[in-house]
């Protein structure tokens, strides 16, 4: 991306004129910039390199979620808790837990209106930017294959920025003009949709002007001057999965409830409850979602993209250490941080759409120390911690594939075929728990040299009720920790962090490719469910090499190994269409722990407001084992793996019971944007 970054600089000037306006309410700002400053707006325009530049800051423009405030937050569902602090209170995550979504507004600390980035206000700039391209490529004097690199790019981001902001904010006016900065352009807002179907007509274009994959790219007589650094432009493959992505959405149980009524093109959910709705899809948009979906994979399983699954191989999953025979290049946790690579930026070929994430410095600063007990100083910085609730803990299944809870009649029941035994809970589970989560006895610090008494008691999580780590303030109120973004070498002794001699470096990708088959799969069980019919078990025409049960399977198959096994989906869960569809929602929340996706799959799901998801929970249990059953009390070597500890009185603490009510689906718009015309209403309820 150096390139990229090149002609961005290089151009920065007349984008500032060119672009006009950031959203509805900004100013002419852009009028205060100095005269030799500004680059012509035929310059932009002229030929392929200016044009390429004018659009390097649409991919400089994408909010990188880790690293908006000093310890951001932007895990808003019912999987993630904040410590509490004072200042953890202030954080967009807890406030979302009081109900108070007008926060967001007031708020740095979420990636929608956060104060390094914000996707609002760079939503509205950025649309207007391809519009702008769009409307100018008649300017171009340039090849057929330059041309449709640059329209590609433009209708590509046209739908991916309307469609982020939509998922938050419902739909809105689709935006295909290059308004002056001065216009007040008095669009209705559509419903979510038909502001989908916009989307999707930008995104199917997009696919059709775009190259295959990155390699795809660099054989473009455009991409060779870039070639090998190519990674992160967007693809046809990318369109694909967003377009399929989008009709889902669109699909969805939400979605379709709202557009049973309408009030000038804002759509109503008021008094709305999910009771017999959450398994109610709009078909028609779920065909289409799978139909697109399949072709994405299709294009996987025959090799006809570089993208692939990443690989789940570790000769020791708790501390991320890679198997020998495994690929250096495909490693699972390298989808979320770097280490010792020279700050190369995470992603690896399972992710498919990133932002650019220039400054690894912030990783260290921030990102690397906001999920490890701060208790005795054993993670430097302040008392902020993220780490998980008990209710996702409860969503890692058995090794068996079993569940151990399912949800009926608005709480979760014991399912007994799972073999889940209280006296050992963190036996025989889902190999993704060992790699995600921390937990009591959990060796966490490797190296402590220079530790205090203190700190060495801390070396093996003492995360059971009344433990030394589970304070409130500066430990885990639910017992657990979060290693799965950033490792928990990131500690005072093993030092991960410092910057200069290990060089890591965390990034969350928007969308990687487990997501497109756990979309897959629901959208294939949503037909089901409509059918009555168990056409989620079969290879279907839109992908004929893997069928929705296959898909989830795929998943297992990749975790899945001799010493840390996973089973196929248990038949058990095979008979209904709606079983099957609990288990693509269970998987997609294991799969897609603390990557930002639960807030939306509730929201859209139409289980924000209902029991059990409403509450937030803690474990609480007393260890059995004495401290020597987990370590050498002289030397602090390892005595046994802690999964295998037996615990008692092992029981759920209600932590936070969400006020949530039916306008908490949609976050309200800016009062001040819906004071500028009628039509432009404010979401219901606010």
């Amino acid at each position: 991306m150096k390139y990229m970054n090149n002609i961005k600089s290089l151009l920065l000037g007349s984008l500032l004129l060119i672009v006009g306006s950031a959203s509805f309410t900004s100013c002419k700002d852009w009028l205060d910039k100095d005269p030799e400053s500004i680059v012509a707006e035929d310059e932009a325009f002229k030929n392929y390199r200016n044009f390429q530049g004018f659009i390097e800051e649409i991919y400089d423009r994408i909010p990188d979620k880790e690293k908006i405030d000093w310890c951001t937050s932007w895990n808003l569902g019912d999987d993630a808790v904040h410590n509490a602090t004072t200042d953890g209170y202030r954080h967009m995550d807890h406030q979302v837990d009081l109900g108070n979504y007008r926060s967001v507004w007031s708020n740095g600390t979420w990636y929608v209106n956060g104060n390094r980035s914000s996707l609002w206000n760079n939503s509205w700039y950025c649309i207007r930017k391809c519009n702008l391209g769009i409307e100018n490529i008649k300017s171009l004097v340039g090849t057929d294959e330059e041309r449709n690199l640059l329209l590609g790019q433009l209708y590509f981001f046209r739908a991916w920025w309307h469609f982020e902001i939509m998922t938050y904010f419902g739909g809105l006016p689709y935006i295909d003009k290059a308004f002056e900065a001065s216009d007040i352009p008095k669009l209705p807002r559509l419903s979510f949709q038909e502001c989908a179907e916009r989307c999707a007509a930008d995104f199917e274009m997009a696919a059709n002007l775009l190259p295959n994959d990155p390699e795809g790219w660099d054989a473009t007589t455009a991409g060779m001057q870039t070639s090998g650094e190519n990674d992160l432009r967007v693809n046809k493959f990318m369109a694909l999965c967003y377009l399929g992505k989008c009709y889902l959405y669109a699909g969805s149980p939400l979605m379709k409830e709202f557009e049973k009524t309408k009030n000038g093109g804002a759509a109503q959910l008021l008094g709305a409850s999910a009771n017999g709705k959450t398994y109610d899809y709009d078909v028609k948009y779920c065909k289409l979602a799978a139909e697109y979906l399949g072709k994405a994979l299709d294009m996987v399983l025959k090799g006809t993209v570089s993208y692939k699954l990443a690989e789940y191989k570790y000769s020791d999953i708790y501390n991320h250490t890679a198997d020998e025979n495994a690929d250096p290049d495909n490693n699972f946790s390298n989808i979320f941080y770097t280490y010792k690579q020279n700050w190369k930026q995470p992603g690896v070929r399972e992710a498919i759409f990133r932002g650019l994430s220039p400054d690894p410095n912030t990783s260290n600063w921030n990102c690397s120390k906001i999920f490890g007990p701060k208790v005795a100083g054993l993670v430097d910085h302040d008392n902020i911690i993220h780490h998980p609730t008990a209710n996702l803990i409860d969503q890692y299944g058995m090794a068996n594939g079993q569940p151990i809870y399912l949800v009926k009649n608005g709480e979760y029941v014991l399912n007994e075929a799972s073999g889940w035994d209280p006296e050992h809970p963190y036996k025989n589970r889902d190999p993704r728990f060992y790699h995600d989560i921390v937990f009591d006895g959990f060796h966490y610090v490797l190296q402590f040299e220079g530790f205090s008494d203190a700190q060495k008691a801390l070396i093996y999580c003492p995360l059971y009720t009344g433990g030394a780590e589970r304070d409130v303030a500066n430990g885990s109120s639910t017992g657990y920790f979060i290693q799965k973004l950033i490792p928990h070498q990131c500690n005072k002794g093993d030092k991960w962090y410092d910057l200069y001699n290990n060089g890591i470096h965390c990034y969350l990708p928007y969308m990687r490719l487990a997501d497109i088959y756990l979309m897959y799969a629901e959208a294939c069980a949503a037909i089901s469910i409509a059918n009555n019919n168990k056409d989620y078990k079969q290879r279907l025409a839109y992908c004929p090499l893997m069928s929705p049960v296959e898909a989830i399977n795929a998943l297992h198959d990749r975790v899945s190994s001799s010493d840390w096994p996973l089973e196929h989906v248990p038949e058990q869960f095979l008979n209904t269409a709606k079983d099957f569809m609990d288990v693509v929602r269970r998987e997609r929340a294991v799969e897609l722990a603390f990557e930002g996706f639960r807030w939306n799959d509730l929201q859209r799901w139409l289980l924000l407001t209902e029991p059990p998801y409403t509450v937030k929970y803690s474990h609480e249990f007393e260890r059995v084992e004495p401290d020597s059953w987990y370590f050498n009390p002289t030397t602090y070597e390892e005595n046994n793996d802690p999964k295998d500890a037996k615990v008692a009185n092992f029981r759920k603490k209600e932590l936070i019971t969400r006020p949530l009510e039916s306008k908490h689906y949609w976050f309200p718009l800016p009062d001040k944007d819906t004071y500028l015309y009628y039509g432009f209403n404010q979401n219901p309820g606010w």
